[in-house]
């Protein structure tokens, strides 16, 4: 099976890690986050991903220049102007070379990290006749997502893109999708179009979409609590078996404290300094005295001696915290 991966956002909600770097190429546990998504479908027989590019693709090319990303074919097309969601699934299955002929394939959102049994989803979306199933997942709130009704049997009666409360479900659109070619043709070509806002309703309308509402583990890293969540859910053991958070190629001070935190290659923590429930990117550098907590230092940033970093604070790229500054739920340098 073939998949397309979108790729291609600003990445607006994680600046200023994201300034430098696209989303999907921030480091999650010592490797790129697209490298978790990819090495996931891969477990399922996809072999070869489409990469629906915009924003910073010379970045993803300079990662995989040998076309491979977890041992599965890598290709990328950029759009030449933002599509939306369904103008970059038509835009990447024509460029890439996709056609009718290779049958049902998958979509995803790049920032989703899942445990999602593609192999059963595959099944329901054969056994429905369906031209085309999404993964749902149940949410407290809503609100912020695709809310999706269904039958009993699983045909998607509504789709609602971010409906007023209160809403009519709790199942949310999850992000991966089994499509057949025939959606490519409901997509107008040239123009931005949007696949939750349109191509899904319409679908509904006609019959033809079905879900798989399924509570496996899901997490839209696309937030900083979340970016962070994936990160320290691989630490607990959520994931498989714990793995240690701290690179072996990292220098941390024998008097430095480090708890449930991922602390990457070359990373210096200083004599007397605290990092908890965070990440330290490579190459940055917590002095001594310092203090990090729940926040992301990105790479090759500095948090000065004695200062203070806490609550969600995101240091950007190189970028330095003077020694002493106190800083809660902060962004460095303050996102334009």
């Amino acid at each position: 099976m073939q998949a397309i991966l979108l790729v291609g956002g600003f990445g607006t909600r994680l600046r200023p890690l994201t300034l430098t770097t696209p989303k999907q190429m921030l480091p999650v546990l010592h490797r790129p986050m697209l490298e978790h998504a990819v090495s996931g479908l891969a477990r399922y027989g996809v072999d070869r991903v489409v990469l629906a590019l915009g924003y910073h693709d010379d970045a993803f090319r300079a990662a995989y220049p040998d076309g491979l990303c977890a041992g599965v074919e890598l290709c990328g097309v950029v759009e030449p102007e933002p599509l939306d969601t369904a103008g970059a699934i038509r835009f990447a299955y024509e460029e890439s070379g996709m056609s009718a002929a290779a049958g049902t394939f998958l979509v995803a959102n790049g920032d989703v990290i899942t445990d999602l049994d593609v192999g059963e989803m595959l099944r329901v979306h054969r056994s429905t006749g369906a031209e085309a199933t999404i993964h749902l997942i149940e949410v407290d709130d809503p609100s912020r997502y695709g809310v999706v009704v269904t039958d009993p049997d699983g045909r998607v009666r509504a789709f609602l893109e971010k409906p007023q409360p209160p809403a009519p479900s709790n199942w949310i659109n999850a992000g991966t999708y089994l499509m057949e070619p025939s959606v490519i043709d409901r997509i107008a070509p040239g123009r931005r179009v949007s696949v939750e806002r349109e191509v899904f309703p319409a679908m509904a309308e006609a019959g033809t979409l079905w879900a798989l509402p399924h509570n496996t583990y899901w997490v839209d890293a696309g937030t900083p609590q979340t970016y962070l969540r994936v990160q320290l859910d691989l630490l607990d053991g959520r994931r498989g078996p714990a793995v240690a958070g701290v690179s072996a190629e990292a220098s941390v001070d024998a008097g430095a404290v480090i708890e449930r935190s991922v602390v990457m290659a070359g990373a210096v923590v200083g004599e007397g300094s605290v990092v908890r429930g965070s990440a330290v990117h490579a190459g940055a550098v917590i002095e001594a005295g310092a203090t990090v907590l729940d926040s992301v230092v990105g790479s090759g940033a500095t948090v000065g001696r004695g200062a203070r970093v806490t609550d969600g604070t995101l240091i950007g790229e190189r970028f330095a915290v003077a020694p002493g500054a106190d800083l809660s739920d902060a962004r460095v340098p303050q996102s334009l």
